[in-house]
């Protein structure tokens, strides 16, 4: 009992958000405080309770530091376990508690007795504010600095310029327009009925059923102009990067997996 009652007093002396609060402080003490140093409360009836409650509500709207003192010393504790149980982080937990208390310190006016229970009423507030804070905790986005400290008298490294560039050198660029021209000459060896295949069925993405919609041709015709097109363009690619083409899968499997037309069944 003497460690958690020391464990308290430490926690007391953190700084609070209600000292941003002048007319608060002194009231808004960590919940363990409140539950170790206020008196031992006298069992009461639930209605006798949501009176008492709603009494001190009423007097805090109008600027009772004793009656918000009362309502915090009787309710925190319960007030804390709600937070807690959707926020587990305690010590994010207890500067909600202060905030939420800073909130019905201003909100205390807004209370309607004839329409919520006092203890559903602050129970509501602290359960929205811990949701909120979840809510708020995932949408923030996480940074690091990009640069390292240097020694001294040195400038600071930026670690963003040491990083390699995701940008392709001369060599890659001179090989993808090789690879540009030799596929646009080979496309324009197909005919014009393949040409048209498969720039919607590769370009713009339709499925064979919707490439013979588009064109009203038949189904099988449609996939028979595809399966053809790719494979004179896979022998003609070879010749151009200076390969043999192969014949040993045959017309039905020359194609690669990935540019199999079966692949693009509707």
């Amino acid at each position: 009992m003497q460690d958690a009652r020391r464990a308290c007093h430490d926690a007391s002396a953190v700084p609070l958000r209600a000292r941003r609060f002048p007319g608060l402080r002194g009231i808004l003490r960590p919940p363990c405080a409140s539950a170790f140093f206020a008196p031992n409360p006298v069992p009461q009836a639930p209605a006798d309770r949501s009176a008492e409650l709603a009494g001190w509500l009423s007097r805090t709207a109008l600027g009772d530091r004793a009656a918000f003192a009362a309502l915090y010393r009787a309710t925190s504790a319960h007030l804390f376990g709600v937070i807690l149980r959707i926020n587990r982080d305690r010590s994010q937990a207890e500067e909600l508690l202060q905030d939420i208390y800073v909130n019905i310190w201003r909100a205390a006016g807004s209370f309607d007795a004839a329409r919520a229970q006092p203890m559903t009423w602050l129970v509501s507030i602290a359960r929205n504010r811990a949701i909120d804070s979840l809510r708020r905790a995932k949408s923030d986005v996480k940074t690091v600095s990009s640069h390292l400290a240097g020694d001294d008298g040195e400038a600071d490294d930026d670690l963003v310029e040491q990083l390699p560039s995701g940008e392709a050198g001369p060599l890659q660029l001179l090989e993808q327009a090789a690879d540009a021209r030799a596929l646009a000459h080979c496309v324009q060896q197909l005919s014009a009925e393949q040409q048209q295949c498969v720039a919607l069925a590769y370009y713009q993405g339709l499925s064979h059923a919707e490439v013979a919609e588009h064109l009203v041709q038949p189904l099988g015709t449609v996939k028979s102009w595809v399966r053809r097109a790719l494979l004179a363009l896979k022998q003609c690619l070879a010749r151009a990067a200076g390969q043999a083409p192969s014949f040993a899968s045959g017309a039905s499997g020359a194609a690669s997996p990935a540019a199999d037309p079966s692949a693009k069944e509707a």
